[in-house]
């Protein structure tokens, strides 16, 4: 199954040099049945796409305490797209979490999905506030949206420690 891990520019380091991933609670976004059941269309990319959009919100998430143990941290979004056997399903916390057991190795990893530098100001700004988001303060809301504003850019695997090298 594709599974979208959301991560950190320093998870994103640690992944290079471990040449594995261990994602942050085993969670990780998937296209499940439950998210499928809950759109009244799409096909399997527009519904991936929402997974992976699910995992860069939780990047925020990450990207909040790295910021609070180090405010010069570079605020971008990261996800990474794999290919996972085994998860299990966890509709209990939202349609497309699901749960990765174990850890993620390169050869699984089909690629990165990284903020650029332009988005960089409403990221730390959306870090800040995700959680009052998600407990419905709109003007939190708002915030986090400008940040979702910004689209990811893609990057093959191989690529990864050249972009953090430029970083």
């Amino acid at each position: 199954m594709r599974v979208f891990l959301p991560a950190t520019l320093g998870l994103l380091r640690q992944l290079v040099s471990d040449e594995e991933f261990r994602p942050v609670g085993g969670t990780a976004f998937a296209l499940t049945p439950a998210l499928r059941e809950s759109y009244a269309s799409g096909d399997t990319e527009d519904m991936e796409y929402i997974a992976m959009l699910d995992a860069a919100r939780a990047s925020l998430r990450l990207l909040a305490a790295e910021l609070s143990e180090n405010p010069e941290a570079l605020p971008r979004r990261a996800v990474i797209a794999a290919d996972v056997d085994d998860v299990k399903l966890r509709p209990d916390l939202d349609y497309s979490v699901v749960k990765v057991p174990g850890t993620v190795t390169m050869k699984m990893i089909a690629s990165v999905h990284v903020d650029t530098a332009e988005a960089e100001p409403a990221v730390r700004a959306a870090s800040a506030v995700v959680d009052a988001a998600d407990l419905g303060d709109p003007d939190a809301e708002f915030t986090v949206g400008s940040a979702e504003d910004h689209a990811l850019a893609w990057y093959a695997p191989q690529e990864l420690p050249f972009l953090l090298e430029l970083m």
